[in-house]
Order: structure tokens, then C-alpha cells, then sequence
């Protein structure tokens, strides 16, 4: 094979030229710091040592990237497996399904500033909260409630655009925000909030122990395409454990995708998953994409009572471990 060479700032790689398989991959938001496992499996060369030519695009949330994947415009998308169980419900003759699960707990959290006096989930009694429509946190707040002996009906809620809700605690209009903890805090920080004024309110810390986002692909076309899979999933694991081992570098790969980015937040933003979605004590023990069939029960139950849906989708109809490679090979580093 002829060897072909790529250079990435001061880093010189060299990798086989293979015949390229072309696949189509959508993350669910624009490029951010935890997006650096994907950037260095392109970067560095990993999906294409597996034979794929992938083309890497900047999502606009989960519900979208979810439907994109459906309809095929993309073959994989990178989404919350939550939205995923109202979607597959709904879309019974046109699933999609979770094929590696990378992020082992929600991010999914109410968060407020320390000056509204916020410290419990008691205490949103009476308060009101910033919302999205299609947020998670929004949707699965009446498991939230249940799992923390407060009455749902006595928080108010008012829905804004995604982009605007987190100013709304900020100018004081509402007491909390929904959201995820890797967007809603830095953008709290951002407005000008001190990261040690903001409480977190964490569902998977409070209760509500349900699984985040995962590679996902539409179950019609996995059957034709699962040796594609494969390869995407061993790459993927390269470009992860890249962006733990090596933080800054990944960090420096994703600010290229976009450079008014700052740096340091996005580090910052990485860590937080890393340190509490990737590297968990589950997955340290039984390696990535590892998957506890009484987690992803709750996960379904909870969503399906959350969306009121009569006939939820079952395990094999919303995640699949088929395409995972021996454990051996799916240690962290």
C-alpha cells in the first residue's frame, strides 16, 4: 500500500490508503469540546485506516439529527438516546437504533443561580423554570419530580428557543433552567455567572439514572451495512480514548472546526464529560458501550411515562450491542 501523509498542526500522520467506503455522520450540535473524540478519529487519521471516508457534519439538536438518520440523509448520527424512544415509538416500521453507547449517564440537569436560593429539588416548588420544547430535561422532569417527592404541577415552566433560555435566568425572568450541564453552565458562564454561583441539580445524581447520547444508525440500513458499523465504532473508540489521553490536542483539533471558539471553555466543557459521562466506574469495569439491560429498561420506562406512549419500543428495538467489538478491545486508557 502506498502510504500517504497528513499533517495536523506539528503531528505527522501516516496511514494506508484503502478503498474508502463514503459515510455520512452528523453530530447533534456545532462543533464543541466534547465533540473531540470524533475530530481526532478524522484527524488522526482512525476512520480512514478503517476504509471509511467520512464526512463530518455539525448537527441542530437531537430531535433533527434523529430524523436525518431516518430519513437517510445521514448513515450515522450522534444523538440523546432519550428522544430516541418517543421517536422509535412513534416510527415503528422506520427505527432507529443505538449501536454504542458513549455516554454512560445523562447530562440532563436543572440548573439555577446560587442567589435564588435554589440548593434542592424542593426547592423549585413555586419557581419557575426555562425551557425547551424538545429538551430532555423538560420532558423527563415528572420522573425527576416523582424521584425527589415534589409535585410536577407546582413548578411553572415557560418554553423558549434553545438559544434563549439560558438568558432568561440570567436576566432574572425565570428561577432555573433545564438543560444539559455541558451547554447550560457555559452559557451561564459566558453571560458573565461564576461557575461556583451556579447549582446543579443533576438528574442521574437525583434519581433519574437514565443513559445519554450514542452513535445511532436506522436499523433498515445497518442489516446492509454492518461491517461499515463496525469500523466506525473501532475508530470512534480511537478517537475517544485520543481525546481522554490527550485533552489539549483534541481541544486544538476541534477549535480548527471552528475558530471563535474559545479554547479554554471548551476544554473545560470536555472534561465535564469525560469525567462524569465517559469515565464511570461502570464503564471503567466493563469497557465502552457496555450496556446494563435494567439501565436501559428505566431509560424506556422513563421516557415512555414522560411522552405518555402506549406501546413504547422494547431493548432490541432501540439499542443493539451486535456491532460492538470483543470487550478485549474496548478498555479505556
Amino acid at each position: 500500500m502506498i502510504a500517504r501523509l497528513m499533517c495536523f498542526g506539528m503531528a505527522l500522520v501516516a496511514f494506508p490508503v484503502l478503498a474508502q467506503t463514503p459515510v455520512k455522520f452528523s453530530i447533534d450540535w456545532s462543533f464543541q469540546g466534547y465533540h473531540g473524540g470524533f475530530v481526532q478519529a478524522a484527524d488522526l487519521g482512525f476512520y480512514q485506516k478503517q476504509g471509511l471516508a467520512v464526512t463530518m457534519e455539525r448537527g441542530f439538536g437531537v430531535t433533527d439529527t434523529i430524523a436525518k438518520v431516518a430519513s437517510g440523509t445521514y448513515d450515522i448520527g450522534f444523538a440523546d438516546i432519550n428522544a430516541l424512544v418517543e421517536f422509535n415509538a412513534l416510527h415503528p416500521d422506520n427505527r432507529v437504533i443505538g449501536v454504542f453507547q458513549i455516554y454512560d449517564r445523562t447530562m440532563a440537569a436543572i440548573m439555577a443561580l446560587r442567589k435564588s436560593g435554589i440548593r434542592a429539588p424542593s426547592d423549585l416548588v413555586g419557581r419557575s423554570i426555562a425551557g425547551a420544547q424538545a429538551d430532555v430535561a423538560r420532558l423527563l422532569f415528572p420522573a425527576f419530580a416523582k424521584a425527589n417527592n415534589i409535585d410536577p404541577a407546582k413548578v411553572r415552566w415557560n418554553i423558549y428557543a434553545p438559544n434563549l433560555r439560558d438568558s432568561m435566568v440570567v436576566q432574572g425572568r425565570d428561577d432555573a433552567v433545564s438543560g444539559y450541564t455541558i451547554t447550560s453552565i457555559f452559557n451561564l458562564v459566558g453571560a458573565g455567572v461564576p461557575q461556583d454561583q451556579i447549582v446543579t441539580l443533576s438528574y442521574a445524581d437525583l434519581g433519574v439514572d437514565v443513559y445519554g447520547s450514542s452513535l445511532l444508525v436506522r436499523q433498515g440500513w445497518a442489516g446492509e451495512h454492518a461491517d461499515t458499523i463496525r469500523k466506525f465504532i473501532v475508530a470512534t473508540m480511537q478517537g475517544l480514548n485520543s481525546a481522554i489521553t490527550d485533552r489539549p490536542s483534541a481541544i486544538a483539533d476541534v477549535v480548527k472546526r471552528d475558530r471563535l471558539l474559545d479554547p479554554a471553555v471548551e476544554r473545560a466543557r470536555q472534561d465535564m464529560v469525560i469525567d462524569t459521562a465517559f469515565v464511570t466506574p461502570f464503564i471503567k469495569a466493563h469497557g465502552w458501550g457496555t450496556l446494563d439491560p435494567a439501565r436501559v429498561q428505566a431509560t424506556i420506562d422513563l421516557n415512555a411515562a414522560a411522552y405518555g406512549l402506549a406501546t413504547p419500543p422494547t431493548q432490541a428495538e432501540l439499542v443493539s450491542t451486535d456491532y460492538l467489538p470483543d470487550v478485549s478491545s474496548r478498555r479505556l486508557p
